[in-house]
């Protein structure tokens, strides 16, 4: 993994809306907790801006990050992050602590290679339709993905490519598969536009089909 994220944080005691509030209004800090592992919950707070930065990075969310809380560092994963729900900046974050020897999930963003190139549109004049733009997946921490590459550069027209097909880094699986072959569920796909010539002769055909 290439990108290395730190956060500084520090414990606090004061709890409740009120306090959350000065918070963010006077100290330009926001609320968290960090919690799992053996050790106990610990209620924290962090610099906004420190943390709107981390954000912009997309590999931040499905990241090992390093938090320092009170000048002792601890490995943990951003769990949940509560936004405004008009202004859309932070205002809780949850942080999961993880140690390696012990697995985690997490959501992993999906990138689409190639996909000037598809096959299916480049040469058969399809569309391509996502059905998903990120995965759940299970693995050790120092294992976990910043995300994982489907190549469309071959990808015919009316082939579907699902879950199993992606290609997964040594030690990393895929949740959904884990719970059988029924959730093999379609990831991106490549099919005629609606209102194609093809379109238009299968919907005559059918409406043939009542007319008799």
């Amino acid at each position: 993994m290439s990108n290395e994220f730190l956060l500084h944080a520090e414990g606090r005691s004061d709890v409740g809306k009120g306090a959350s509030r000065r918070l963010r209004r006077q100290e330009a800090r926001i609320p968290g907790i960090v919690y799992g592992g053996s050790a106990e919950p610990q209620m924290v707070t962090l610099e906004l801006r420190e943390l709107v930065k981390a954000l912009e990075n997309e590999a931040f969310y499905s990241h090992v990050l390093t938090l320092k809380i009170d000048g002792k560092t601890q490995q943990a994963v951003l769990r949940d992050l509560q936004r405004h729900p008009a202004k859309g900046t932070p205002m809780h974050a949850d942080f999961l602590r993880v140690d390696k020897t012990h697995k985690i999930t997490m959501q992993v963003p999906l990138h689409f290679l190639n996909e000037d190139k598809c096959v299916g549109v480049k040469q058969q004049g399809g569309k391509i339709t996502h059905n998903a733009s990120e995965v759940e997946v299970s693995c050790l921490p120092q294992n976990l993905p910043e995300f994982l590459e489907i190549d469309m550069a071959d990808v015919k027209l009316d082939q579907v490519v699902h879950l199993s097909d992606i290609k997964l880094p040594k030690g990393v699986e895929l949740v959904a598969l884990t719970h059988g072959a029924d959730h093999d569920l379609p990831v991106v796909s490549v099919h005629a536009p609606k209102g194609t010539a093809a379109d238009e002769a299968e919907d005559a055909a059918g409406d043939e089909a009542s007319e008799a």
